[in-house]
């Protein structure tokens, strides 16, 4: 089947998919790392296909929303892909960069490296920091009933993995925790250039926070 018609099935069927889900984890999420991820890619020597593949279905089952069954994504994106006749090499990449992209999964060692996997990576930490990164914060805390800042619970810089997805801390903590760590875990030359300013806008919107707070 034709890349085209392939790209075009998968983003129709993730739109339809995710059309209810939580707005930091919803299609306009799954877009803008889609184009981050092809804009990265302009500047790899990668396999376009996986790359754009793996960032639409990246988070088709989103373990978090599925009762932290981490294998659920990788199974739904695998049993669609087959559904297009997509290559078994191609679709066996693209479960593995959806088991190894998230933040946590940086918890446990890992023996799976690729290109594609460092630039899906890349765009999906481009989404979670700046601008949006803060109003996706904010959003998920208020979806899980987290307060917004408690200055009595202070961040956990020395969380394990389960410490880490079972978290109720305000959302201001994860700042600290998760989204002014990703400047530095950057891959690609062309991320890490993008991750600077919108680090930056973080450091200035928490400065102006903490001024609000007296």
């Amino acid at each position: 089947m034709d890349h085209a018609i392939i790209i075009d099935k998968t983003q129709k069927f993730v739109r339809k998919t995710l059309e209810n889900a939580e707005g930091g984890h919803d299609w306009w999420h799954i877009h803008r790392v889609w184009i981050n991820a092809k804009h990265i890619a302009q500047t790899e020597n990668a396999d376009l296909l996986v790359v754009e593949l793996s960032a639409l279905l990246h988070d088709i089952a989103d373990s978090k929303f599925h009762g932290g069954d981490e294998e659920i994504g990788p199974a739904t994106a695998g049993d669609f892909l087959r559904s297009l006749d997509v290559d078994e090499d191609i679709v066996g990449h693209v479960q593995q960069i959806i088991r190894h992209i998230s933040f946590k999964a940086g918890f446990e060692k890992t023996t799976f490296h690729s290109k594609e996997l460092e630039i899906v990576q890349d765009a999906d930490r481009l989404d979670a920091i700046g601008a949006i990164g803060i109003a996706r914060t904010f959003n998920y805390g208020g979806f899980k009933g987290h307060e917004i800042y408690n200055p009595d619970i202070i961040p956990n810089l020395n969380m394990n993995k389960e410490e880490y997805k079972n978290s109720t801390a305000p959302s201001i903590n994860h700042f600290y925790e998760k989204l002014l760590l990703l400047k530095d875990k950057m891959n690609t030359d062309t991320g890490k250039q993008l991750a600077k300013q919108r680090h930056q806008f973080m450091e200035t919107y928490l400065a102006q926070f903490y001024l609000e707070c007296n």
